[in-house]
């Protein structure tokens, strides 16, 4: 059974991700695509002291974390958007039962302020992340269907106004292995068949 520390080793590297946000109340979805490049941090990493810190959260307690870089697009973009980012994510598990317990961040996925959410691993090592922000809620859920392949699920509630649910697939980019997918559908196609899709 893994842990939450586990799960962003195994995550650890860069991935190339296709996302599809459906947005309820207009009953339409956009999607996008964007890289994102994963490092797992030590416990004793000072980026991970200073977000326990800014949390209030004995540093001593953070199992480690990550940082994790993003770089994307969406189909909907005005001209000044831009879907490019960085954030540290500190993981505290909870003393009894380290399969579930805090998630800090130095900036959330729904709003950009610093954030706290609780995590939970579940019976099939899937990562639970749920965080209550000032003006929404969000659930993520992340797993992996294989070593190379991470998938991602989220569902944002706006307090009074419309929600989103979002599907990622994520492949691991390695070296001499990641065909340029958008335009060679025969290696897209080999490649995905090689991952067992």
């Amino acid at each position: 059974m893994m842990d939450a520390m586990e799960f962003f080793q195994s995550s650890a590297g860069e991935w190339r991700s296709q996302r599809s946000t459906h947005h309820l109340a207009f009953r339409q979805a956009e999607v996008g695509d964007s890289n994102i490049q994963v490092t797992a941090l030590a416990a004793d990493d000072e980026r991970v002291a200073q977000i326990c810190k800014m949390h209030e959260v004995d540093p001593s307690r953070a199992a480690g974390g990550a940082f994790v870089t993003w770089h994307g697009s969406m189909s909907w973009d005005k001209d000044d958007e831009n879907h490019k980012g960085s954030t540290v994510f500190a993981i505290v598990p909870n003393p009894e039962n380290p399969r579930q317990g805090l998630m800090l961040r130095e900036r959330g996925y729904a709003e950009t302020a610093p954030v706290a959410g609780h995590f939970e691993m579940d019976d099939e090592d899937g990562l639970l992340l749920i965080t209550e922000y000032e003006t929404m809620s969000s659930i993520e859920r992340f797993w992996f269907a294989n070593p190379n392949v991470r998938m991602r699920t989220s569902t944002v509630k706006r307090f009074g106004g419309p929600s989103t649910a979002t599907f990622c697939t994520e492949i691991r980019v390695a070296p001499d292995a990641v065909p340029e997918v958008a335009g060679d559908q025969a290696a897209a196609t080999e490649f995905y068949s090689a991952l067992g899709w």
